[in-house]
């Protein structure tokens, strides 16, 4: 008897444990792992988007979406399957298709979630007219970000919009040594390491992957991150 119910809980007490481990982490900190501020950044960022001319037949890709604080917003809007969000923590997608959605009444909506931490936009297999990275680049070394630049041009159609903030090093007090190929520096907010940048780093990286770049400056965040837009040469 003692056998069988040893054999009987390594059968089942895994499953359960990660399921139930699953679940609080979706239900208790998928919201705050994304910055908090749910509903105020979340509409800041969709207005913001729709102002500079997003239509709901555009395809947008969301850079770093997590647990779809924007993304909601945009899929309501949004052609439906004509969003397309990418992020590193499959957790934060999952509470974002499996929460999110269904509380925003979205669960019957196509959407095109990817698990990568490498910026392979290319495995959607779709040109996209808008692109959005909000509070990605604060968190991004100078090499990381060129990654995201060479591997969002790839997909961008002409004159596709890529959107970006990033936190502006006004005076140089945050620039560290380019010789570790980093041209910015870091400072504690709230609980993690931003970096930021002269926006002329931003002007030599645009440079290097054929891309037009403009800084918009601010738009209203509550912690003070800057906006700037990258543009898809033709058309």
């Amino acid at each position: 008897m003692q056998t069988r119910l040893r054999n009987t809980v390594k059968a089942i007490t895994p499953p359960i444990i990660v399921d139930l481990y699953r679940k609080l982490r979706m239900g208790r900190r998928h919201r705050q792992a994304v910055g908090g501020a749910w509903d105020e950044i979340g509409k800041l960022q969709f207005d913001f988007l729709v102002q500079q001319g997003l239509k709901p037949h555009h395809r947008l890709v969301d850079v770093g979406c997590g647990s779809l604080r924007r993304g909601v917003r945009f899929i309501r809007y949004l052609d439906d399957g004509h969003y397309y969000g990418i992020d590193r923590e499959q957790w934060l997608l999952d509470a974002g298709r499996k929460v999110e959605l269904p509380r925003a009444g979205l669960a019957g909506k196509t959407i095109h979630l990817l698990c990568r931490d490498d910026f392979d936009l290319t495995q959607f297999g779709m040109e996209f007219d808008y692109a959005l990275a909000q509070s990605v680049f604060t968190h991004l070394p100078w090499n990381s970000i060129l990654r995201c630049l060479v591997n969002v041009q790839k997909v961008m159609k002409p004159r596709g919009e890529f959107y970006a903030t990033f936190f502006e090093d006004r005076d140089g007090t945050h620039r560290i040594s380019p010789i570790r190929h980093e041209v910015g520096g870091r400072v504690t907010y709230p609980d993690q390491d931003p970096y930021h940048y002269e926006f002329r780093v931003f002007e030599e990286l645009a440079q290097r992957v054929d891309l037009e770049v403009r800084y918009i400056g601010g738009w209203n965040h509550p912690r003070d991150q800057v906006m700037m837009v990258f543009i898809q040469p033709g058309g």
